[in-house]
């Protein structure tokens, strides 16, 4: 199976995962569509995108857990109850162990923009704020800020400025 196919059967697993909340597949892969312009637009080698583009369709897996055991989606918990499932999700589709820890590690800090760690950790952030910064309703001047502290690779600054920036 090529990298393409596995991130179809990917895609499918996380719908049927999240059957019953379209709000959630809508996120997840609007996320996902910018994680794939940002990683190509940046030129990122085929298996980093092959990683960041499978830890954009689950980043928000650990949502549900969060919801059931918490009662709350708050990021923190998140980002500990999204490995989990994720690795389940992933380990009966062929992922080595090396890619599942990754994606792993970009779900349980997709909420944390300290010490981030590679091209793909950004570029999720990245993809995550253009999403979450429509659906929020995000102010112009909220807009501003997170484009300034957080939007750092080439292709996400100019979506970021297009999307929410002009006028």
């Amino acid at each position: 199976m090529d990298m393409q196919q596995r991130i179809g059967r990917v895609m499918a697993e996380m719908i049927a995962y999240e059957a019953g909340c379209p709000q959630r597949i809508h996120h997840f892969l609007k996320v996902y569509a910018f994680a794939k312009a940002i990683a190509s637009a940046e030129g990122l080698d085929e298996q980093t995108q092959h990683t960041l583009e499978v830890a954009a369709l689950l980043h928000d897996i650990g949502i549900r857990p969060s919801l059931e055991k918490y009662a709350s989606s708050a990021g923190p918990y998140q980002e500990q109850e999204g490995p989990a499932p994720a690795r389940a999700l992933l380990a009966p589709l062929g992922y080595e162990e090396a890619r599942i820890a990754r994606v792993c590690y970009l779900i349980a800090h997709h909420h944390t923009y300290t010490d981030i760690d590679g091209i793909d950790y950004q570029i999720l952030i990245e993809a995550d704020f253009l999403v979450n910064a429509l659906e929020e309703g995000m102010s112009r001047e909220a807009a501003r800020r997170v484009y300034d502290q957080y939007i750092r690779t080439q292709a996400g600054r100019r979506f970021f400025a297009q999307l929410f920036l002009t006028q």
